[in-house]
C-alpha cells in the first residue's frame, strides 16, 4: 500500500469529494498529491457556489 492519503495540503483530513477527485486521477492515470492544490481550489469553489446557491452549508464530511 501507498503512503497514507489522509493528508491534504492544509493538513486537514480527506473529505469525501478529495477521495472522489483522487479516484477519478488514479483510473486517469494521474498522480493525486501532484494536482492536490489545484483540487483544493476547485472543491472550494464548488462548495462556495452551492452554499451561495442553496442557502446551507456542505457537511464537512463531504466537503470541509
Amino acid at each position: 500500500m501507498s503512503a497514507p492519503q489522509d493528508n491534504v495540503a492544509a493538513g486537514g483530513k480527506e473529505d469525501y469529494l478529495d477521495k472522489g477527485i483522487d479516484s477519478l486521477e488514479k483510473k486517469e492515470g494521474q498522480d493525486p498529491n501532484k494536482l492536490r492544490s489545484v483540487n483544493e481550489k476547485v472543491t472550494d469553489t464548488a462548495r462556495g457556489m452551492f452554499e451561495k446557491a442553496t442557502g446551507k452549508n456542505v457537511p464537512d464530511k463531504v466537503s470541509n
